[in-house]
């Protein structure tokens, strides 16, 4: 009987150890909202990453990032459920990024980011544990391409050469 009473002891401690908050990450839930590339094309080959923070101005990376289908699910991905790090009793700020051509968002030569949404996530320390929260009101968007330095920089002397021909 002590074996039970420990063992059940030991199972509460460690339900409650684990983050509160969870969210169901995945654009395929409530409704379908399709994720496109710069031209267009449903998203094969790219990644998303969900963020969250306790404001809209502090989102961080939670989670791991999800590669998105390919074939006749391109521009979906699912990550599964992810523990966001926040209280699953009071509403966070959460946000889809995505990219393609890296393997992380900053070295990415195409970028997207979906609306801030502010959800409430499942409070899975709940008796009994709550689902996880789906990211309703979550918009469908596109990446759009990031020009690379040098692309800037030349247009940058190019106005430079133009101004200085122009004053001649």
């Amino acid at each position: 009987m002590k074996k039970l009473v420990l063992l059940l002891a030991c199972t509460v401690i460690a339900t409650s150890a684990f983050a509160q908050g969870t969210i169901n990450f995945t654009n395929m839930k409530p409704s379908k909202k399709i994720i496109t590339d710069a031209s267009g094309a449903n998203l094969e080959g790219g990644f998303a990453q969900l963020y969250a923070g306790t404001t809209a101005d502090n989102l961080a990376a939670v989670g791991s990032p999800v590669a998105f289908y390919s074939g006749t699910k391109a521009g979906f991905f699912k990550g599964g459920v992810v523990d966001s790090g926040l209280s699953g009793t009071v509403a966070g700020f959460f946000q889809v990024v995505a990219w393609k051509g890296a393997d992380s968002f900053d070295a990415a030569t195409e970028t997207g980011m979906s609306n801030v949404l502010s959800l409430t996530p499942g409070n899975s320390a709940a008796s009994p544990p709550g689902l996880p929260a789906d990211l309703a009101g979550l918009e469908a968007f596109s990446l759009t391409v990031i020009p690379e330095p040098g692309t800037i920089a030349l247009a940058v002397l190019g106005l430079a050469a133009f101004f200085v021909r122009r004053r001649k």
